[in-house]
């Protein structure tokens, strides 16, 4: 076991322990290193401004990621190499695409600048041609610009020529730092400073021994909740664990059950990109969700796993979750248990977990070929926001009768709930409109709704009403829409 944390900014070695591995990732290469290019703006992982390369191992090589340093702590980036936008001149120049802002005049008060120059030299990096103005618009939705607009940031990222930007494995050969990486990351991490402790487990078994041991353990991934919470609340856990070093939860796996059914398991260190990526063609509906989820950034890091662990009664993925039935993996130190999504919640962001328990793996049956699923967000902006309502539809049909229904709503109670009157009401109903603008009243009974800054309490209630409307038209012009 050893005492600190061992990463790489930009190709420097640095060894971290004490109270320092408690910062902020921004507030260290600003304040520790003089890295000033890297900028803290909104502090909660919205604007950009604190963009960096994440670089972490898979296989042999290191892959690089944009990610919100100002939510990210140094305790989380244990055998890791970051990359400011200090790190990506080339021979003490500027490089190709922060020559193009220059030309192109894409800064004014140049706050969020750096930022900007780090996502798109991420994207650049990993195309193999040219990349398009759509392109850029989705890498970029996690940077923010309030003074010279988008026009000439995206003229920017469109001039360069991909011929002339240097690539990072090129700028940085992994190997040494493999190396390094590998003498290191099968050790535990224990880091006391004061009052507070970190842990980073070695293994799955440790971690839950560790989590018996030590009460109020707050279990850290992607840290994308609990980076904010630190940031604008002021709260300091005093007992913190990280899995980053758990790579038998990175996998998604494929099986078919014994119905014929495809049942995903998909490891609670998964990131919500990787996710989405892999949902593309297999739930294309999943997709639609998780590319509105937040800034790329954000998902680079953030997991489903933690989606569920939050427990939010607007947490995007849980309504797809609860109709698909799936189930919760839950390991503790008498072993491993299974819970259904729909039994997992007792209160408000009150799980079924012993105190030892950590989330190891969710079980996801995907939609069959008979089957329609709809799944919706309705939020103030299309990106970058939380849900004042979500929803997950999930019909069968057979001889123009419905069959099965699964319906579940988010942001209308306490808990994302089910709606059991409505889906007793649907089946054996044909698919009408007079069906489902009665469904949407029996619905409209069925929640709990409360007013705060995202909605008030009628507007919830209405969209209970009519997102089965919307549900309705949508599937009746396209009738055979139903996923793969």
């Amino acid at each position: 076991m050893r005492n600190f944390i061992r990463l790489y900014i930009n190709g420097q070695p640095c060894q971290i322990s004490g109270n320092i591995a408690f910062l902020s990732l921004a507030n260290y290469l600003r304040y520790e290193r003089q890295a000033t290019g890297t900028k803290i703006v909104c502090e909660e992982g919205d604007c950009g401004a604190c963009s960096v390369l994440l670089g972490r191992m898979e296989g042999d090589q290191l892959v690089y990621r944009p990610i919100n340093s100002c939510i990210q702590f140094l305790y989380q980036l244990d055998c890791t190499h970051i990359i400011t936008v200090e790190g990506l001149k080339l021979d003490g120049k500027l490089n190709p695409v922060q020559e193009a802002m220059v030309d192109e005049h894409g800064a004014q008060c140049g706050y969020c600048t750096p930022g900007f120059v780090v996502t798109m030299c991420s994207l650049l990096d990993k195309k193999p041609a040219q990349v398009s103005c759509q392109d850029l618009k989705d890498g970029l939705t996690g940077n923010l610009c309030r003074c010279t607009g988008y026009e000439p940031i995206l003229r920017a990222g469109m001039s360069v020529e991909l011929p002339n930007i240097k690539p990072i494995q090129q700028l940085y050969p992994s190997e040494p730092m493999i190396r390094d990486f590998q003498d290191h990351i099968q050790e535990d991490v224990r880091i006391e400073a004061g009052v507070r402790l970190f842990f980073c487990p070695a293994s799955v078994e440790s971690a839950v021994t560790f989590k018996a041991e030590h009460a109020g353990t707050v279990v850290v991934s992607g840290g994308t909740d609990i980076g904010v919470i630190c940031n604008k609340r002021g709260i300091e856990p005093s007992v913190v664990m990280s899995t980053t070093h758990l790579p038998a939860l990175e996998q998604i796996e494929s099986q078919t059950d014994a119905d014929g059914q495809t049942v995903l398991t998909v490891g609670a260190r998964v990131t919500l990109s990787v996710l989405e990526a892999y949902m593309k063609d297999r739930v294309p509906e999943l997709h639609k969700i998780l590319n509105v989820f937040g800034a790329p950034q954000i998902k680079n890091a953030g997991t489903l796993a933690g989606n569920i662990a939050n427990g939010s009664p607007i947490g995007d993925s849980l309504p797809f979750l609860m109709v698909m039935d799936a189930e919760v993996e839950l390991m503790g130190v008498q072993g491993t248990r299974i819970v259904n999504m729909n039994r997992l919640y007792k209160g408000y962001r009150t799980l079924d977990m012993q105190p030892d328990e950590l989330i190891t793996r969710i079980r996801i049956p995907l939609p069959t070929a008979n089957e329609t699923l709809r799944l919706y967000k309705v939020s103030k902006r299309k990106h970058l926001d939380i849900s004042a309502f979500t929803a997950a539809i999930r019909l069968m049909m057979e001889d123009e009768s419905i069959t099965s229904a699964r319906l579940a709503y988010g942001g209308v109670g306490p808990v994302v709930l089910r709606l059991p009157e409505t889906e007793a009401f649907l089946v054996g109903k044909p698919m009408t409109e007079a069906t489902f603008r009665e469904a949407g009243k029996i619905a409209r009974q069925e929640v709990t709704p409360i007013s705060d800054v995202r909605g008030s309490q009628a507007f919830r209630l209405q969209l209970a009403e009519n997102i089965l409307m919307k549900f309705y038209f949508e599937v009746a012009e396209t009738p055979e829409a139903v996923c793969p």
